[in-house]
């Protein structure tokens, strides 16, 4: 019986919850389902399980009409991970499959609950205080999943890497913020941080009601020179990832192609969409599993 088998009695749920949650990120985050399918296919159910509990949380506040609902809802996800849920929590087939995922691979369920809290800031439309809190958010979201990723491919055992998955997820959380700007603003969100709209004379105004103008350029230059000093301080530490853990890591190998195309002449943060085609976003992850 392999880690991903279970008896008679519960396979099919959870063969369905598995294709669930795949088919969830196939639709919903195309760079981590990609970069899943470079990792070994033992282990592909449990991370497509990761994924899709991560998109589930950060989609909540496009699910309710107000904060209170989204607060309501992700309380749920609090109690269902620490056993206080009412009813059969394994009829969702997210949190079968999470929950197949942190007892199989022996994961500890408070950095789920961390992520749920830092997904909190979403339902409401203050802006980011500062960057060390911006760097916090993508700690406990994007950091998080790669550090509990290296978790799954290692069978639960140690997997190195903590400081290289803290930088690597700031990297790529913060460069997936700004490829959103545009969608984040039309909604009422500003993950941009006050001190840094502050020191270019940007407000909170300018970003939702699209003026934008030149403040806002600088602004995002300084964040992606922050996501830069990241991707730089995670291939510093990438000596310290034990070998079986690297796949968790592929998704930073599409940071600085998607940084590059944000310095192209008339890139326009809230209203140019930075997408890598297929082909590249695909021989970008290949080439980065080549260096694994």
């Amino acid at each position: 019986m392999t880690k991903t088998e279970t008896s008679p009695g519960t396979a099919e749920p959870l063969a369905f919850a598995f294709s669930h949650c795949e088919s969830l990120v196939r639709e919903g985050d195309r760079d981590r389902y990609f970069a899943t399918l470079f990792a070994p296919a033992a282990f592909r159910p449990h991370l497509f399980a990761l994924a899709a509990f991560s998109l589930t949380i950060a989609r909540v506040r496009d699910a309710v009409t107000n904060p209170i609902a989204g607060e309501i809802r992700l309380q749920w996800w609090r109690d269902a991970l620490q056993g206080e849920a009412r009813g059969d929590v394994k009829a969702n087939p997210v949190a079968a499959a999470l929950d197949d995922a942190i007892v199989k691979r022996k994961l500890g369920r408070q950095p789920f609950v961390d992520l749920i809290d830092a997904r909190v800031f979403d339902l409401y439309d203050d802006p980011m205080p500062r960057v060390n809190d911006l760097e916090g958010y993508c700690g406990e979201t994007a950091s998080s999943l790669i550090r509990l990723g290296g978790l799954v491919l290692c069978d639960g055992a140690e997997p190195g890497g903590a400081a290289a998955a803290g930088h690597a997820g700031v990297a790529f959380g913060v460069v997936g913020l700004l490829r959103a700007l545009p969608w984040h603003a039309r909604n009422g969100q500003v993950y941009l941080p006050a001190d840094i709209l502050k020191d270019h004379g940007v407000t909170r105004e300018d970003i939702v009601t699209g003026r934008g103008g030149p403040g806002l350029l600088g602004a995002t230059a300084d964040l992606r020179a922050l996501a830069r000093r990241h991707l730089k301080a995670f291939e510093d530490a990438r000596t310290t990832i034990a070998p079986a853990a690297l796949p968790a890591f592929l998704p930073t190998a599409l940071v600085e192609p998607s940084l590059a195309m944000m310095e192209r002449p008339g890139y326009d943060p809230l209203n140019t969409i930075i997408a890598l085609p297929r082909w590249r976003r695909l021989w970008r992850l290949w080439r980065g599993s080549r260096r694994g």
